[in-house]
């Protein structure tokens, strides 16, 4: 409400909040219904949304999105998210719940809105921090919406998208754009002993900004795709404010999908991984070809997936399956993709040889 009233007032200068302001303390609706005009108007009516349009998505998934306000340890925040069943568990970010990392999520108190107007407090079922993955849940509230789930992996470039959530506070906000990239690593964060928070993101032009985070991507049939969790700003120093410039990107659902079972459930989610530490290799220092690109392994674990694949520290992974891998980000986040168990094909070079090897993924869990 702080940042809100601020652009209000300042806004106020320029006429047309000014005009917003008057108009609620007359009490009018601002439709221009009430009124007479000299001049021609055109009524067409208030015409049925076409079928695949954004407004017709826009009304089937509204009602399947909340606002959430999270405050604790002296902190507050807010965010989106999205229903996923009638008993009321809704998935969100996890830096949503846990304020970016400010707050445990034992610590946060959340309250949702729905939107009907109805506020009801939650409580956290669950986080994942590796996949940026949080479960609330809700009770005793009826009539709820669940969104329907699509598969992300059905998505193309240039195909469109829809945004919704409650960017800076502004609940039900709608957005569109068109997918303009996938599988582009994105990594946002890492914890202290340097695991990283990475996934494999839609990227999209769709307008996305602080307070979107948690709330769902949907394909032109309004089903949920990804989950809108990080943009790309020019912002840079302390306390600056990041907008859209259009590169936001978003959580693909299928990538999600098995740690929600698992926290729903109750258990630790796990995650896929190889067993080693690795560095970019472009630029390394010893390497004469500027144009290496990939992941250097610098150490393996006794027993893991990758050593007993056969790779050897040295080794430069460049590509998982037909992932092409260009460094340390692209690595994390596509192997966060798999699950453990998962057979993949590693494409590495030794001593300037490209040779592959098979290999089941291990776990973390």
């Amino acid at each position: 409400m702080a940042v809100l009233t601020g652009a209000l007032v300042v806004g106020g200068g320029a006429g047309v909040a000014g005009a917003a302001l008057y108009d609620a303390a007359s009490g009018g609706s601002g439709n221009g219904t009430g009124g007479t005009s000299s001049l021609p108007v055109v009524d067409n009516g208030n015409r049925a949304a076409a079928s695949g349009s954004v407004e017709s998505v826009a009304a089937a998934v509204l009602p399947s999105v909340v606002a959430l306000d999270v405050s604790g340890g002296g902190a507050a925040g807010s965010g989106s998210g999205v229903v996923l069943d009638t008993d009321g568990l809704i998935l969100t970010n996890d830096h949503v719940v846990t304020l970016g990392g400010e707050i445990s999520a034992d610590q946060a108190e959340v309250t949702v809105s729905f939107n009907d107007g109805r506020k009801v407090r939650a409580t956290v079922v669950g986080t994942d921090p590796l996949t940026d993955t949080a479960l609330v849940k809700v009770d005793g509230v009826d009539d709820l919406t669940p969104i329907t789930i699509g598969k992300s992996s059905n998505l193309d470039v240039g195909e469109q998208v829809v945004a919704i959530g409650s960017p800076f506070g502004l609940d039900a906000t709608v957005t569109s754009g068109i997918v303009s990239a996938l599988d582009r690593p994105v990594e946002v964060a890492r914890d202290a002993n340097g695991n990283a928070t990475a996934y494999p993101a839609i990227q999209t032009d769709a307008a996305i900004n602080p307070g979107n985070s948690g709330g769902p991507l949907v394909n032109m049939d309004g089903q949920l795709v990804g989950i809108n969790a990080s943009i790309r700003s020019t912002a840079s120093g302390q306390g600056a404010e990041s907008g859209s410039i259009g590169l936001g990107f978003a959580i693909p659902i299928d990538e999600v999908l098995p740690i929600i079972e698992q926290l729903r459930a109750g258990e630790t989610p796990t995650h896929a991984r190889l067993g080693i530490q690795v560095s970019d290799a472009a630029g390394q220092a010893g390497s004469s070809d500027t144009t290496l690109t990939g992941a250097r392994i610098a150490e393996l674990e006794d027993g893991s997936a990758a050593a007993d694949a056969g790779l050897k520290q040295g080794d430069v992974i460049t590509a998982i399956d037909d992932h092409r891998i260009e460094g340390t980000e692209g690595l994390i986040a596509t192997v966060r993709s798999y699950r453990p168990g998962d057979s993949v094909k590693v494409t590495y070079l030794r001593d300037g040889k490209e040779s592959t090897t098979e290999l089941k993924l291990g776990s973390d869990g």
